[in-house]
């Protein structure tokens, strides 16, 4: 069913031009149509051109001319593929049961599906989807699938050097002393890493090395028959291609796209990717001292809250024993000015001079001295006291206390509130004992 232009191009499973751009995924499903049906393989213009949805360069009429064979400038993957003998006149042109019970249920496939189950069957070791099963799968006529690719017109054989093996490199010998055997597709994203940075790609020799096949095996590089001058019944018979050749392409279907997974891939190790932590630019750094300095606060404020634990709740009162002035500053009658200061009022009578403690007897409360009515009255309770702080009304069990006084050495008067003199209810005054007054 190849499509052939005016000027010999070979279209194969390409829609015509105009056409949109073709992805990555329908470019690799036509090379290996164009494998199995014996015609030229896309060149890498060829590609890039479907890619960015414009026209070849034999379609474009600028002289240029069908890729007539693999040349030593063409991509790896077309030079390293060992030739497979797929002759037009061997293909099936019976439906599997399998395949005629997936025509009948009526579902198109895609090209993309089509593809993924060849792989799957590679990899179980099952036959190959013919030519006449993909067109019923495809929705095509089988007719037109099992018909005969049309002959490519003859060119001159050019001879395809072959891949030289090469030397194996000081890091390929590393590699290889670390006895780990490698895997395809890390050797496969090694050479997408060698291409990104420039360097020279692994040749036969190292591959072979790192996958432990051995030397011979890559030694003798695969034929690679002219697809464009030889007919399909000419080519060489399907010979077993080595592990290293059919890793050592570097297409469109084997390059990598993006960061592999981190930590799920063991092609990020080989491809020179870090399979921990993220990238250590200026923005990450930023977030990570953010973070550091948040956990360090909380660090710091957790200990001080801890230490504080063993710290003993200290109170700071007011000094008990304090100076109020020389006795001559006080006049007759109540003095308030350190009700506020020291909850004291000095009191002067005619021949003593006494500080009364304003708390009321009956639940603490502090009294007001009412100057108009000459008594003191608890706000709480309704309890009286005269001028001299002698309970009179009220609930009051008693009269109010006074603190200790005395004359300090500066001639001032010297309080002292943490002795206080009381007379208790029914018993003996300590009001005339010493230091309760001061004589005026």
């Amino acid at each position: 069913m190849a499509d052939e232009s005016a000027n010999g191009g070979v279209l194969g499973h390409l829609p015509p031009w105009p056409r949109n751009a073709l992805n990555n995924s329908v470019i690799a499903m036509e090379q290996a149509y164009r494998q199995r049906k014996g015609l030229p393989l896309l060149s890498d213009a060829d590609i890039e051109a479907l890619k960015a949805g414009q026209p070849m360069a034999w379609e474009s009429g600028n002289g240029g001319t069908a890729p007539a064979a693999a040349s030593p400038a063409t991509s790896l993957a077309a030079a390293s593929v060992p030739p497979v003998a797929a002759p037009a006149a061997t293909a099936s042109t019976a439906l599997s049961e399998e395949v005629a019970k997936w025509v009948a249920e009526g579902r198109k496939w895609s090209k993309s599906t089509i593809a993924a189950e060849q792989a799957r069957r590679a990899r179980k070791s099952l036959p190959a989807l013919n030519d006449v099963e993909i067109a019923a799968l495809l929705g095509e006529p089988v007719a037109e699938a099992a018909a005969p690719a049309p002959p490519v017109p003859a060119a001159a054989p050019t001879p395809t050097p072959a891949v030289a093996s090469g030397p194996i490199s000081a890091d390929v010998a590393k590699w290889v002393a670390e006895g780990r055997k490698w895997s395809k597709s890390t050797i496969a994203a090694e050479q997408a890493r060698r291409g990104r940075k420039g360097l020279p790609t692994l040749n036969d020799a190292e591959i072979a090395a790192l996958l432990g096949e051995p030397a011979a095996a890559v030694a003798t590089p695969a034929a690679s028959a002219p697809v464009t001058a030889a007919p399909a019944a000419a080519r060489p018979a399907a010979a077993t291609a080595s592990a290293a050749a059919s890793v050592s392409r570097t297409g469109v279907s084997t390059s990598y796209v993006g960061t592999p997974a981190v930590g799920t891939s063991r092609a990020a190790k080989a491809g020179g990717v870090a399979s921990i932590g993220p990238e250590d630019n200026e923005v990450n750094q930023q977030r990570r001292r953010l973070v550091w300095s948040a956990v360090a606060a909380f660090l710091v404020a957790w200990f001080l809250a801890f230490f504080r634990f063993f710290l003993p709740r200290t109170l700071f009162e007011p000094a008990t024993s304090f100076k109020i002035g020389y006795p001559e500053e006080y006049g007759l009658g109540v003095d308030t000015k350190f009700q506020q200061k020291y909850r004291i009022w000095v009191d002067r009578t005619p021949d003593r001079i006494f500080v009364i403690y304003a708390r009321c007897t009956h639940l603490g409360c502090t009294p007001d001295w009412k100057p108009s009515e000459n008594k003191f009255k608890c706000p709480c309770h309704g309890s009286g006291y005269d001028s001299e702080g002698i309970n009179f009304e009220g609930p009051a069990p008693r009269p109010m206390d006074r603190a200790k006084v005395e004359i300090a050495p500066d001639g001032q008067i010297l309080v002292d509130v943490s002795r206080l003199y009381q007379w208790p209810k029914g018993q003996p005054t300590q009001f005339n004992d010493d230091g309760a007054f001061l004589r005026a």
